[in-house]
C-alpha cells in the first residue's frame, strides 16, 4: 500500500467530522482533540456527566479510523492483569504463556478510571508512556497507533480515586465534554425517534475515511511543521507564569509545556500551515494545561477554576508579534 501523501492525510483525516456527526452529534471539540492526540501519539482525558455520548465518540471514531477499540469498565475491584493481561500456565506444555489484556489494541476507552485503586490506574502508566507492556520482565509491544481515552464524571466524587498528578501529566489533553444545546438535544431525540441504534454505526452510514497509513503520514508531516524561537519562548513563558500565579499551588511542569508545543504544531498542520503561530498555542493551553496545574484551598473556595487560572495567564503573557 502507497503511503498517502501530506495533502491527502489531511483530508482524510478532515472528513472525519463529517462521518463522525452520523453518530455523534455537537461534539467537533472532542474529535478534533482525539485526532491530535493520535498524532501527537498522547492520550485524552474526557471529563463529562453521565450521557454525553463519551462512548459512542470513541467508537465511531474507530470506525472511521478503521481502529481496533476496546472499552474498559474501571471498577474498585479490577486488576492490574484485567488491564495488561498475565501470564497463564498451559498444563500441557508445562509452561506459562502471556495471555494479552484489553490493553493490546489501538483505541482503549478506559471508563470511569477514577473508580479503581490507584494500583490499577499505574498499570496504564507504562502502556502510556513507552507504548509496551511488560510482564515477568519480558516487554510486550502495543499495537501503533495507540490511544487510551479515559472518562470521569465530574460530580461524583464518591467511591472514587482521584488521578495523581504523574497519572494526569501523562494524559496530552483534558477534553471537557459539555451538556448539549438545546437545538443539538432535540437532534439527538430526532434521531432516536427514527429509529437510530447507537450499537449498530453501521446501520448509520459510518465508513472508514482513514487508517493508519494516513495517520502516519499525518505524523510526518507534523513534525516538518516549523516552531520558530519565538513561539517556543511564548509556550515557556505560558508555562512558567502559571508556577507563578497566586491561585496555584502547582504549576505546569516541562512536560506539559512539550505537551502544549507538540498539540499547536499538530493542530498548525491540520488547519493547512506549515508554520505554528501564536494563536495555535492560546487556541490549545486550556486543553494541554488545565489537568497539570492544582488550585490552592482558598482559590477554589472562592469560585476559581483552573480555566479561569489559565485565562487570565494567556491575557498577561506577553504574544509574540
Amino acid at each position: 500500500m502507497s503511503t498517502p501523501s501530506a495533502d491527502n492525510a489531511r483530508s482524510a483525516l478532515e472528513a472525519l467530522r463529517e462521518e463522525i456527526s452520523k453518530a455523534v452529534v455537537g461534539q467537533d471539540a472532542a474529535v478534533t482533540g482525539l485526532v491530535i492526540a493520535l498524532l501527537c501519539r498522547g492520550h485524552v482525558l474526557l471529563e463529562g456527566v453521565p450521557g454525553v455520548a463519551k462512548t459512542l465518540l470513541v467508537r465511531t471514531l474507530a470506525t472511521a479510523l478503521e481502529l481496533d477499540t476496546k472499552r474498559v469498565q474501571f471498577t474498585p475491584d479490577l486488576m492490574p492483569g484485567d488491564v495488561t493481561g498475565s501470564l497463564i500456565y498451559d498444563s500441557r506444555a508445562a509452561t506459562f504463556s502471556f495471555q494479552p489484556g484489553p490493553v493490546f489494541t489501538n483505541l482503549l476507552l478506559a471508563d470511569e478510571i477514577n473508580r479503581t485503586p490507584p494500583k490499577t490506574q499505574a498499570s496504564l502508566l507504562e502502556a502510556m508512556e513507552e507504548h509496551q507492556v511488560s510482564v515477568d520482565g519480558r516487554p510486550h509491544p502495543l499495537p501503533d497507533p495507540f490511544l487510551v481515552a479515559a472518562t470521569q464524571n465530574p460530580v461524583e466524587y464518591e467511591g472514587t480515586y482521584p488521578l495523581p498528578e504523574a497519572q494526569l501529566d501523562r494524559f496530552l489533553l483534558k477534553l471537557n465534554i459539555p451538556l448539549p444545546s438545546r437545538e443539538t438535544e432535540l437532534d439527538v431525540l430526532t434521531r432516536h425517534a427514527e429509529g437510530f441504534d447507537p450499537r449498530d454505526l453501521t446501520a448509520m452510514g459510518v465508513r472508514p475515511v482513514a487508517g493508519p497509513t494516513e495517520i502516519e503520514a499525518a505524523r510526518a508531516a507534523v513534525a516538518r511543521t516549523t516552531v520558530s524561537s519565538d513561539v517556543t519562548g511564548y509556550v515557556v513563558d505560558i508555562c512558567r507564569a502559571t508556577r507563578d500565579s497566586p491561585s496555584l499551588s502547582l504549576g505546569v511542569s516541562p512536560r506539559g509545556a512539550t505537551a502544549l508545543l507538540s498539540a499547536a504544531r499538530a493542530w498548525a498542520w491540520l488547519t493547512g500551515r506549515d508554520y505554528v503561530t501564536p494563536d495555535d498555542v492560546k487556541a490549545f493551553a486550556p486543553p494541554a494545561l488545565r489537568h497539570r496545574v492544582r488550585l490552592r484551598p482558598e482559590a477554589e473556595m472562592e469560585g476559581v477554576t483552573s480555566d479561569n487560572v489559565l485565562h487570565s495567564v494567556l491575557t498577561h503573557t506577553p504574544v509574540p508579534r
